[in-house]
């Protein structure tokens, strides 16, 4: 192969690696932003609401997507958010997520 085809499979390898990069940061503080807002409406303050958040950040380890973020906050506010209100805020907050890791990045 040619310097100059391995040069630009490497570009494209590492484009791809510093895209799935911001992609998990993007997530994981929407994540975060999640957790804190939905400790909003459990009453948490302070550590026990960053502590919650950590929570919320972690539980999207357990399997691909978001469904496993999505059970535990609604596991946990239980009667206080609807599905449809805790899904409005996950994509709100994804977009929240996304604009304050780009200014960060930039």
């Amino acid at each position: 192969m040619s310097d100059n085809m391995k040069d630009r499979e490497r570009g494209f390898e590492n484009k791809f690696a510093h895209d799935a990069e911001l992609q998990f940061k993007v997530e994981a503080r929407r994540n975060r932003l999640l957790g804190e807002w939905a400790g909003d409406l459990l009453g948490k303050s302070g550590d026990e609401r960053a502590d919650y958040a950590k929570e919320v950040v972690k539980a999207d380890f357990e399997e691909a997507g978001d469904e496993d973020v999505f059970r535990k906050v609604s596991g946990d506010l239980g009667d206080r958010a609807t599905e449809a209100e805790i899904r409005a805020k996950m994509a709100e907050l994804m977009t929240v997520a996304k604009k304050q890791i780009m200014e960060e990045v930039t």
